[in-house]
């Protein structure tokens, strides 16, 4: 039976795994067990028999196994047959839907971000926002597989999402077309002889198209080219042998990551191989608060070998990994939290997330409500994390009255030009991180 790990912080209509190790369960082997069990049929029993209308025997054993593991922490789910399946799909890099990474919260689906390029963005949903209703019915408590489910259909063919959104008064309906929706594809551009990368997420195509990029790059800046942006905000994770092979990129020897559960054959360690695909050209790269995950790995690797100068503020801080379970013969799966990761350190980011080496803020972070941008720390359930040993320094802002459509990236692409940034912080920047020749 194969099983896998993944270490994505939502969903996207479905979402990353990649392979991974789980030990076989062992339950508590006590008298209690057995009578608490004795209580579940005895349950199960009296609602198929007595509830007001007839139910599924199927439904009551899924609904049941659900409560089961989504008590335990945010990340761990059960996925039935089909919810298992749009997994698969989906980390192959692509479905058709909307373009939205979503989770549930008070019994509505909210918004982590939209992916770039997709119906979703180019029609203005906003991290945070809330969806009430679907083509006119209310999706309040309705499953978060279910309502992925609504959202994804044939392309071309057109959704109405009703949406809740802090700072207006009333609900409003957006409508959109779905489209064969491009999963965490990794996109580049010259930004004069700078090239930047974004990467939105990992799926099985990430670490093949940073390659892509960073030849297309080289070719089309030629050797007056200074260094690379690699933008990881607003990127929830995916899949783990990616963010491994996306770190091993960048470094030629070192530990990338380590995992650490609750049995010895959880411990994984993962180093680098020689080469580098940038030849030890200057990177910085870029996070924030919707950084998670996979992504807080590459991060946490590259800082911690000082391979890449870290600017941006405090990224998301999920550090643990998830592993499918199948479940046998049309069974489905667990989402089951097995382990936490390690930076080469030996630091876990666990709710506490990548304290940047430059603190820079957008400069729009005060107009943006808390409830928008949670970390793992504000979670119910989540995983403790250790204790902060490093204190944030100064954060850097944008002057006042000056106005830029990305200060985080202009300030990345100054640090690599040699300038200095307009900002409200008069605190010198490192210069950034690059391999020693």
């Amino acid at each position: 039976m194969r099983k896998f790990a993944l270490i994505g912080s939502g969903m996207v209509a479905g979402f990353g795994i990649a392979l991974g190790v789980v030990s076989a369960a062992h339950g508590a082997n006590d008298s209690n067990t057995y009578r608490k069990l004795s209580l579940f049929s005895d349950a199960f029993e009296r609602v198929r028999a007595n509830y007001v209308r007839p139910v599924q025997d199927g439904d009551l054993i899924d609904n049941a196994i659900q409560g089961m593991v989504s008590s335990l922490d945010p990340h761990s789910s059960y996925m039935d047959t089909k919810a298992y399946g749009d997994m698969q799909v989906t980390t192959r890099g692509q479905f058709g839907g909307v373009g939205i990474e979503v989770t549930q919260e008070d019994g509505l689906i909210k918004v982590i971000s939209p992916i770039d390029g997709t119906p979703a963005a180019r029609a203005g949903i906003k991290s945070g926002d809330r969806i009430a209703g679907i083509d006119g019915s209310s999706i309040q408590g309705l499953p978060l597989n279910d309502a992925i489910d609504k959202m994804r259909g044939p392309v071309g063919k057109k959704i109405t999402l009703t949406i809740l959104r802090e700072g207006e008064k009333k609900p409003f309906d957006v409508t959109l077309e779905r489209a064969n929706v491009q999963v965490d594809a990794t996109t580049w551009r010259r930004e004069g002889d700078i090239g930047y990368i974004r990467m939105p997420g990992f799926n099985e195509q990430t670490a093949a198209g940073l390659e892509k990029g960073v030849r297309e790059l080289q070719k089309t800046i030629g050797p007056g080219l200074k260094g690379y942006v690699l933008d990881l905000r607003n990127n929830p994770g995916g899949l783990l042998d990616q963010a491994i092979q996306v770190s091993d990129d960048f470094l030629t020897s070192g530990q990338i990551v380590s995992t650490r559960g609750r049995h010895p054959e959880d411990t994984q360690r993962y180093d680098a191989k020689k080469g580098d695909v940038t030849n030890g050209k200057p990177v910085v790269i870029l996070i924030n608060a919707g950084t998670a995950s996979a992504s807080e790995i590459v991060s946490g690797a590259l800082q911690d070998h000082k391979r890449a100068t870290v600017v941006g503020v405090t990224s998301f801080g999920k550090g643990s990994v998830q592993t499918i379970i199948p479940l046998g013969d049309g069974g489905g799966a667990l989402r089951l939290t097995t382990a936490r990761y390690f930076t080469p350190s030996g630091h876990t980011i666990q709710a506490q997330g990548i304290l940047p080496d430059i603190l820079v803020s957008q400069g729009d972070e005060a107009n943006i409500p808390k409830i928008a941008r949670p970390s793992e720390a504000d979670l119910p359930g989540h995983l403790v994390g250790e204790p902060l040993t490093r204190k944030p320094g100064p954060v850097i802002s944008p002057a006042p009255g000056k106005k830029y459509d990305d200060f985080q990236l202009s300030y990345a692409l100054d640090l690599l030009n040699g300038k200095m940034t307009v900002a409200s912080a008069t605190t010198k920047p490192e210069a950034p991180a690059a391999t020693k020749q």
